[in-house]
């Protein structure tokens, strides 16, 4: 048990470092032994729990997804109208990108290994579902127009979501990463509220700045 408990502490290190390495140079640009000195140990360690800097990159991948799954699942447990929940699952994802360098570094790799030989596609495909499901509900709750397709919406929200925090990644190390989404919010917002229902919604983007 004290064995395996340690090879738990070293391999969370061995993550922590490469989030730091990933995050700070991408894919491309790290090294294993980069990662080693992070992580505070010899390269012959590192690779006792991972075998390439491919397996590394998606046990970070695996990392992020998992916090950000967590964080996603206690929101909608909140038992919130759909539409406030969508917009909250924006905003904590995003101060997850503020925050935690293993989201950060997941959300970049993610990117970065799209045109490997085994792209990561379970994150994007996860966030289509969710955002879907949430539409639909949104448009039985009467806050979204029923001509609104729920499918469509997924895959246009979450590229743009992940546009606004690449750009505010490279203008201000994401300083005006909550606020762009905000503004995200309140661009969509008049093209898929239901007829009625813009006024009472208009204030929904404030939860992600409040």
């Amino acid at each position: 048990m004290v064995s395996q408990s340690r090879a738990l502490v070293t391999r969370d290190a061995i993550l922590r470092g490469a989030a730091e390495v990933f995050g700070a140079r991408g894919y491309g640009l790290a090294s294993i032994a980069d990662i080693a000195a992070a992580a505070g140990l010899t390269k012959g360690a590192l690779y006792f729990h991972f075998a390439s800097k491919d397996e590394l990159a998606y046990a970070v991948i695996a990392e992020q997804h998992r916090r950000t799954m967590a964080a996603s699942n206690a929101i909608l447990a909140e038992g919130r109208p759909a539409l406030e929940t969508l917009i909250l699952l924006c905003r904590a994802l995003a101060q997850q990108l503020l925050e935690d360098p293993i989201v950060q570094a997941g959300i970049r790799l993610t990117t970065d290994v799209a045109s490997a030989d085994h792209p990561i596609v379970e994150p994007y495909e996860d966030w289509f579902a969710a955002i879907e499901e949430l539409m639909r509900r949104a448009i039985a709750e009467g806050d979204v127009a029923d001509s609104v397709d729920p499918a469509v919406f997924a895959h246009f929200a979450s590229p743009a979501f992940t546009g606004v925090q690449l750009v505010s990644a490279t203008l201000t190390a994401r300083a005006d990463l909550l606020q762009r989404v905000r503004e995200m919010w309140v661009v969509l917002l008049p093209g898929i509220a239901a007829e009625g229902r813009i006024d009472a919604l208009r204030e929904l983007p404030d939860l992600i700045v409040e």
